[in-house]
């Protein structure tokens, strides 16, 4: 006599027990399925990852295909989900993840750089003067479209694309900062 288990890909789970309590650590194309039906309607057969005139597809650990921004940016141009038979991925005009500049970049540092400003086609970073000779990238969410071609430009590695959060900046402290005039005219 034979029995037979069934077990089922928890990708919960493993990444729990990778030390990922983020859950799913990885960009996934655009137009993927939520990751409970993706992983179970991805057969990774590796189509869309071939089709990627970016070359930005690759396989994770398991073989699910992930998006690799450090090279190049996505242009959103579909090929992945058209070559998606089992529709895994499907056409989409939008995408769930944004860019977000972590606290090592150079600007914040007094040091002038606006690599990712310039690699921007939609114009959503922008950056706000500090005190110090200092700046402080700004990312609008609203604009972002998470493409990451600012990402493989940025010198200090400090740009990362991920979910979408509700205010993009290099830091919220420094962010938040103010730039007072406290001269006043009663002085």
């Amino acid at each position: 006599m034979y029995v037979t288990i069934q077990t089922t890909h928890s990708p919960e789970r493993r990444a729990f027990l990778r030390g990922r309590f983020e859950g799913d650590a990885f960009l996934r194309p655009p137009g993927a399925l939520e990751l409970p039906l993706f992983i179970e309607a991805c057969t990774r057969c590796g189509d869309c990852a071939a089709q990627c005139p970016q070359a930005i597809i690759t396989a994770d650990d398991e073989g699910f295909p992930r998006v690799d921004l450090n090279a190049r940016g996505c242009t959103f141009c579909g090929a992945c989900s058209e070559a998606c038979d089992v529709g895994a991925i499907l056409v989409s005009d939008h995408w769930s993840y944004r860019a977000n500049v972590s606290e090592g970049c150079l600007s914040q540092q007094g040091i002038a750089c606006r690599a990712c400003e310039d690699h921007c086609d939609e114009s959503a970073i922008r950056f706000r003067l500090m005190t110090g000779g200092r700046s402080a990238p700004l990312i609008d969410p609203e604009i972002c479209t998470g493409c990451g071609a600012c990402v493989a430009p940025c010198p200090s590695d400090a740009i990362t694309v991920g979910h979408k959060s509700s205010q993009l900046t290099a830091s919220p402290t420094q962010a938040s900062e103010t730039n007072v005039c406290t001269i006043s005219a009663d002085a």
